[in-house]
């Protein structure tokens, strides 16, 4: 997403990109019919997927905007430096794995949200930081859960992309 921000074109923050990408994972029968089409393409292992590999297939017309190839290369890059980044969080209160880094938490999160019986819904969201935030120029991830009262079983995950401050 740096080439992007460098390019001017803030695609991923407008409210009609977060509309459009919500309507594949909220509300439940939206999701639903997401895992469905997952599990019926040829193009994914939804049991083994990661962040990146499924917005092609369900919503190749939002992430499209600029041509695929500029969502694998902002993808590949939010990828590469979250990699990079430690994690120090479980997955979920459910699940107290803690992956390495903070890519292996977002994939682990992601699949936890297509695999659950009933799958639980997500919200994305797409910030920029700003010049005086700690590592300017690197991607984070925000991952929250909603659970309900008195659960450890989570019901909703809020996403948020944290993209580079714009050069």
């Amino acid at each position: 997403m740096l080439q992007m921000m460098m390019m001017g074109g803030r695609v991923y923050e407008t409210s009609t990109f977060k509309q459009a990408m919500d309507s594949h994972y909220y509300p439940l029968d939206s999701m639903k019919q997401s895992v469905e089409k997952l599990k019926n393409s040829q193009d994914i292992d939804i049991e083994t997927m990661e962040f990146g590999q499924y917005q092609p297939i369900l919503a190749a017309t939002e992430i499209n905007q600029k041509g695929s190839k500029f969502w694998l290369q902002n993808v590949g890059r939010a990828r590469v430096q979250l990699t990079a980044q430690p994690n120090k969080e479980p997955v979920s209160q459910d699940d107290p794995t803690v992956p390495l880094t903070k890519c292996a938490r977002l994939d682990a999160c992601v699949r936890k949200c297509f695999n659950s019986d009933p799958p639980i819904c997500m919200s994305v969201n797409v910030t920029q930081k700003v010049k005086g935030d700690p590592d300017p120029t690197e991607h984070d991830i925000l991952l929250v859960w909603d659970y309900g009262p008195g659960s450890k079983v989570p019901t909703h995950l809020n996403l948020t992309m944290v993209c580079p401050v714009e050069s």
